[in-house]
């Protein structure tokens, strides 16, 4: 299974147990994040991967485009939650985005195989 088969099994693992423990009103926000993260780890690891038999510098910069596309998403999850509250909650919002983006970026080691 790549990222992205991870990264939505992972999204829906983590909106139906925020469905079930805060209700239906927080399945946008879990789902929206879950996709936003799988998304980011998906062209992080595809960089990673490309950089990989490149040289230290194409590696290294991989590696910082990696880290800048994961704080660019939790910029994103900070302005959704205080542009539009009430449909991106603070807690399941954050939680919806590091429920997925964190165990894919532990996965990301045998990802890039």
């Amino acid at each position: 299974m790549n990222t992205v088969g991870r990264g939505l099994a992972l999204t829906l693992a983590v909106t139906a147990l925020l469905a079930v423990v805060r209700g239906p009103a927080v399945i946008l926000a879990a789902t929206a994040m879950g996709l936003l993260a799988t998304a980011i780890q998906w062209v992080a690891t595809r960089k990673l991967r490309a950089s990989m038999l490149g040289t230290n510098h194409q590696f290294f910069t991989a590696i910082g485009s990696g880290m800048a596309l994961r704080l660019a998403g939790v910029a994103a999850m900070a302005v959704a939650t205080v542009v539009a509250p009430v449909q991106f909650p603070p807690v399941p919002t954050a939680l919806g985005f590091l429920g997925v983006l964190v165990p894919l970026l532990f996965l990301e080691v045998y990802l890039i195989r």
